[in-house]
């Protein structure tokens, strides 16, 4: 049985990790290579988890290469830091310190709803998140056409599955689930409603400036983990908001 086995989890397998790297930059010779190759590329096979290694782990196949790179560094306790500081990050995320709240309750009414559609979109969003901004962009978007389609399909709703506006999918559903504001009366509804439809349109716009679904110039603008963040998290709620809205519908009917 090898290294990878033996450790329970992703969070495990990233701490023996560094532990392997800092016994070689304090003394320990290369015994734990197969190890280190072992778990490098465990790692590096993990989309959501590559971007967060630090780049000594990415750049260095085995552990003299490693040994090349740390030994520029004097003194062992230098060393020692500078592996726990490039280790931050993954550990961070593994321990679950960059996930939301509400990351898990929308997980539990996108998987019931959908595992292999819905639920499969929901998650490389939140995989992508803080390691790759632009293709969580697209993927928060990506999940809303997703939503609005299965909702459309269950209702036996026809519509334009070719070519289409995110913001006249969003139209057409929302007439159908009664959530359009110009079907209320009461201020507050019109106006609540009214922002969802913006959310909707906003994040539509958001990934046609920022998402990766388009090539970009050179003055492109790139967004940040904090830009990702705040489209999945919009993304997530209006989904959450919908499904909820066609499954209070069915039990009326």
């Amino acid at each position: 049985m090898n290294i990878i086995d033996t450790l329970q989890n992703d969070l495990e397998r990233a701490v023996a990790l560094q532990n392997i790297l800092i016994a070689r930059a304090t003394g320990a010779q290369d015994e734990a290579n197969t190890d280190y190759v072992l778990l490098r590329t465990y790692f590096l096979q993990n989309p959501s988890l590559l971007q967060l290694l630090p780049e000594f782990v990415r750049t260095n196949r085995s552990l003299k290469e490693f040994w090349g790179f740390i030994k520029k560094t004097e003194q062992y306790g230098p060393r020692r830091e500078l592996i726990y500081t490039a280790f931050q990050p993954v550990l961070d995320y593994l321990e679950g310190k960059n996930k939301a709240p509400a990351d898990e309750d929308i997980s539990v009414v996108l998987r019931k709803f959908n595992e292999d559609g819905v639920h499969a979109v929901w998650m490389k969003a939140l995989e992508r998140r803080h390691t790759d901004p632009d293709g969580a962009i697209t993927s928060a978007r990506t999940l809303l056409e997703t939503v609005c389609k299965h909702i459309l399909d269950d209702m036996g709703i026809q519509y334009n599955n070719k070519n289409i506006e995110m913001s006249e999918l969003y139209k057409t559903l929302s007439k159908e689930l009664n959530l359009s504001a110009d079907q209320h009366t009461e201020s507050i509804f019109k106006q609540i409603l009214g922002g969802c439809s913006a959310v909707v349109n906003g994040l539509g716009t958001l990934r046609n400036k920022l998402g990766d679904a388009h090539g970009k110039n050179r003055s492109s603008v790139k967004p940040s983990s904090r830009h990702a963040e705040l489209a999945v998290n919009l993304s997530g709620s209006m989904a959450l908001f919908l499904i909820s809205s066609w499954l209070n519908l069915k039990e009326k009917k």
